[in-house]
């Protein structure tokens, strides 16, 4: 069946071929007193070129062959026969079957280049979506092994923080309803312990409540949910808001500020910025020594920025670290023990991942900088002045900052 059809094609294709030349010849036997005969070779050859980018070489050397006999019956004296009386006209028509097979092969192989060159295209471009595949792929795959592993990470750090105050409270708990249930009717705690149990789970719930906060502000500030209420104020209030929280966390360390004179006002949403000061200062009283120095230092900095750094005496955090604290779930390993052994503070390591977020939020940047002595941290922020044209966003202010 596919051969008949194969043959019936071929068929068609010789007498399209041969009609056209018959078709164009016509024409220009009736207008034989307007043409020359350079004009009706030109005709035919453009037919053979027609043939060849249609249907092929073969069917355009047919065409080539008809136009010759067409020219030499109809145009070449004497007209009406095959015969030619002048030599000159053999000539002519021998360059023009030449020229005619001429421009159907390069017809032909013009076609054929450009048919390779649009399949190459088409290759190219199913290669280029097989590779934009493969790499949305890998990229699908690569994002699956780091969530699985954020979630190993969470699922850990979650598991420890939230079984330890719980552990305390039910304890604590425990305790004092076994005080009130003794059998004899007589507690065996005094009112102080009562009361230190009862601090304990105040404490501890309070711990459970600022871990619940920043997680809930870690997820606002990754959907770019947090919104800043600015004001103008006053640096060194901010500073004593923050180290006023901290208190009884560096009731170890001593602390000292120091603040440029005559530093401007800035416009900043101030509990915000205070936030970060308190997480800085938390962590240097984590990785500090006790009885160690803890440095809070802000001056004005360049391009209307203010800068806050806060550096302890502690071990200090290596360079390949020095991006990575600033990630949510990771936490540096130290060895600021004396006895050289590891130190990995409690915390679950969100911190300075919304202490970022609430600067960049800013338009500003934080950084751990080299301090030239070796030891001990320096994190420094900036955070623009503040301008009256900046928008304020009276939107909710970030949790936990009190």
């Amino acid at each position: 069946m596919q051969t008949l059809g194969a043959i019936s094609r071929r068929s068609t294709g010789y007498a399209s071929a041969v009609l056209s030349v018959a078709v164009v010849t016509a024409v220009l036997v009736s207008l034989r007193e307007q043409v020359n005969s350079t004009t009706v070779a030109l005709a035919l050859l453009l037919i053979v070129l027609f043939v060849a980018t249609l249907w092929g070489s073969r069917l355009a050397l047919v065409a080539s062959i008809a136009g010759m006999l067409g020219f030499n019956f109809f145009f070449l004296p004497p007209t009406g026969t095959l015969t030619i009386a002048d030599p000159d006209n053999w000539i002519a028509l021998t360059a023009f079957l030449i020229t005619a097979v001429t421009v159907g092969q390069l017809s032909v192989r013009a076609k054929r280049r450009a048919e390779e060159a649009e399949a190459r295209r088409q290759q190219i471009e199913r290669l280029y979506e097989e590779l934009q595949n493969a790499f949305a792929q890998a990229s699908r795959a690569e994002a699956l092994r780091q969530s699985e592993r954020l979630k190993s990470a969470l699922l850990d750090a979650v598991t420890h923080d939230l079984r330890t105050p719980l552990t305390s409270i039910k304890v604590s708990v425990t305790t004092l309803l076994d005080e009130r249930l003794n059998d004899a009717g007589r507690g065996v705690l005094d009112p102080e312990g009562q009361r230190e149990l009862l601090e304990v789970i105040d404490e501890e719930a309070d711990r459970l409540n600022r871990f619940i906060e920043g997680l809930v502000e870690l997820a606002r500030i990754e959907a770019g949910e947090m919104g800043l209420r600015r004001a103008w104020g006053a640096v060194d209030d901010i500073i004593s808001t923050a180290l006023m929280r901290a208190a009884p966390l560096a009731r170890a360390h001593h602390i000292e500020v120091e603040t440029e004179r005559e530093l401007p006002s800035v416009r900043v949403d101030a509990r915000a910025v205070a936030e970060v000061v308190y997480t800085l200062v938390d962590n240097a009283t984590k990785y500090a020594p006790p009885e160690t120095l803890i440095r809070i230092t802000a001056k004005r900095a360049l391009d209307e920025m203010f800068q806050i750094a806060v550096e302890d005496e502690g071990p200090g955090i290596a360079v390949e670290l020095r991006q990575r604290v600033f990630e949510k779930f990771f936490r540096a390993t130290t060895d600021c023990a004396e006895d050289g052994s590891l130190n990995r503070p409690a915390g679950i390591g969100m911190g300075l991942a919304i202490a970022r977020g609430i600067v960049e939020a800013h338009g500003g940047r934080i950084f751990i900088e080299n301090n030239g002595t070796g030891r001990g941290t320096r994190v420094v922020f900036t955070v623009p002045i503040g301008d009256e044209d900046l928008p304020i966003v009276a939107e909710e202010v970030i949790a936990g900052a009190e």
